[in-house]
């Protein structure tokens, strides 16, 4: 049964910049918002989403790297090794892609939707899901992780197509006539 999925927060809304809190219950109600976490995140073509995203303050998310969905709530980063970068999207910053460092091999605790705890690792890709979906658990965004100097451009680029977007231009470009 496909359920309709759920608005994807945007860079610029502010519950991206919040802090998610613990999952305390576990229950129905739980899963079948896992279940349309799962479909929203399959139908924007990601391969990770927190709560947070689709506007639930929850330490959880879901993901999916080619062996089907699964979800991890309450998760905390239990090691960390090595060091990988790659140019990382978000489906909360759409169109853009930024060169991120992060550690190549990632061991994550959590919970299953049944409460057991479980113990997962990811390297690369994995590995930088689980840390990017985290990062959204504690408000923040891929755009935190940039040197200053390349997260002014991001911002100005970012900046700029809102106001493409609108049909208007930057007002310093006005400024020059």
């Amino acid at each position: 049964m496909s359920r309709t999925p759920y608005p994807i927060r945007v860079f610029g809304d502010p519950v991206l910049k919040q802090t998610a809190k613990e999952v305390t219950e576990l229950d129905g109600k739980l899963a079948r918002f896992v279940d349309t976490m799962v479909d929203t995140m399959y139908d924007a073509a990601g391969v990770g989403l927190a709560a947070p995203q689709v506007g639930v303050q929850k330490r959880m998310f879901t993901y999916d790297v080619g062996e089907g969905p699964q979800v991890l709530i309450n998760p905390q980063v239990a090691e960390a090794t090595g060091e990988w970068e790659y140019e990382e999207g978000c489906l909360s910053i759409p169109g853009f892609h930024f060169k991120i460092v992060r550690p190549k091999v990632i061991t994550m605790t959590g919970l299953d939707l049944d409460g057991h705890e479980v113990v997962v690792e990811g390297d690369e890709l994995l590995g930088r899901v689980f840390l990017h979906e985290l990062d959204h658990l504690d408000g923040v965004l891929m755009l935190d992780r940039l040197d200053p100097d390349e997260r002014k451009r991001a911002l100005r680029e970012l900046r700029d197509v809102d106001l493409e977007r609108l049909g208007l231009e930057r007002l310093d470009d006005a400024r020059d006539l």
